[in-house]
């Protein structure tokens, strides 16, 4: 039998142990998954892309296990009442191809997006940052807040939109946490004003520049997430020249990043090389350093693997039938005729 884990099921997890909690987890579940990186059998995602958007499968496995996700994003869905992006994933057994999970992802991947920019931000941002900039207010923006403010101890939020409601909208998500402050700003500009860390969670499928060079600081450490595909980024290239540069996988981030905006020989260093001290982070107060976020499947895996463990732990889950259980493997026609209910079978 494969379990399925809905939305509700997710959500019954984080009410259990608490936002906090579940992305402090994540970014564990994380950092180990990034330092066994060569465990990993890896490939860029398969995408297909549309004038509306685009529609991509993530795979990754290693010796035990094989993870996949679909997932979109459609920037416009906003007008039909979808959400931009939406996710589900596969957990599946390496040595008999059982599948063991199938879970929503869309809630996981806001959580996993946001423990990604944390896991980074710990490696590379000045030590004591207390001041985040949030361009981009949309459905990303709450999980990138709260997770920054429980795990690095972010206390003010200064926080840009081109649509001020979705200001608004955040601004009342995050009243009652204690200790966080929100400010918002009239442009992207202002909103990186005394930022020590920059988060940009844009949706525009399009070639932009939010950040440009006259916008940094030294020191300063930029989370850029919202470019994910060929032809859709946030940073002027100008940026990019004036930082060191991070990146999941490097083939992928070459087409999807900011970076596909750079030569190829444009240099930029993998977080896994960073995390087992094979190249450096930050080596300077005064370092511009830019995490050129694009999603990657490992990451996926692991937070497939959590939410199993923390289903499992609750009790949580519906076993279904996604695959036939039979009693002899090579009569699967028989199956079908086990199947059907009794008064519709075929002659």
């Amino acid at each position: 039998m494969t379990t399925l884990l809905s939305t509700a099921d997710i959500a019954h997890i984080v009410a259990a142990h608490g936002l906090p909690e579940v992305l402090r987890r994540m970014v564990e579940g994380l950092e180990a998954g990034f330092r066994r990186w060569q465990d990993f059998d890896k490939v860029a995602r398969v995408a297909s892309h549309s004038a509306e958007g685009v529609i991509e499968l993530m795979p990754v496995a290693d010796a035990e296990h094989y993870s996949f996700k679909y997932v979109n994003g459609h920037p416009n869905n906003g007008r039909l009442g979808l959400p931009t992006v939406m996710a589900f994933g596969v957990l599946a057994e390496v040595a008999t191809g059982r599948p063991l999970l199938l879970s929503e992802l869309t809630l996981t991947t806001a959580m996993r997006t946001a423990a990604t920019s944390v896991m980074a931000a710990q490696l590379l941002a000045r030590p004591g940052a207390r001041t985040m900039a949030l361009v981009g207010n949309g459905a990303q923006s709450e999980f990138q807040a709260l997770a920054f403010h429980h795990l690095m101890g972010i206390s003010t939020l200064r926080l840009f939109d081109t649509d001020p409601a979705a200001t608004a909208r955040l601004q009342r998500h995050l009243r009652a946490v204690p200790g966080l402050k929100t400010v918002a700003c009239a442009s992207t500009a202002e909103a990186l004003q005394g930022a020590d860390i920059v988060t940009t969670v844009t949706a525009d499928k399009r070639r932009a520049t939010i950040v440009t060079p006259d916008m940094l600081a030294p020191g300063m450490h930029l989370n850029a997430v919202g470019g994910d595909c060929p032809g859709k980024t946030e940073l002027h290239p100008g940026v990019l020249e004036a930082a060191r540069v991070f990146v999941e996988f490097e083939p992928q981030s070459r087409i999807e990043g900011d970076v596909q905006q750079m030569p190829a020989d444009f240099p930029v260093t993998e977080l896994w090389q960073v995390l087992l001290g094979q190249a450096p982070g930050r080596q300077a107060e005064g370092d511009i350093t830019v995490f050129d976020s694009v999603g990657f499947a490992l990451e996926d895996f692991e937070a497939l693997r959590l939410m199993r463990t923390l289903a499992a732990e609750l009790g949580l889950g519906r076993p279904i039938d996604l695959v036939p259980a039979l009693d002899d493997p090579k009569d699967l026609y028989g199956e079908l005729l086990r199947l059907q209910p009794a008064g519709l079978r075929a002659a």
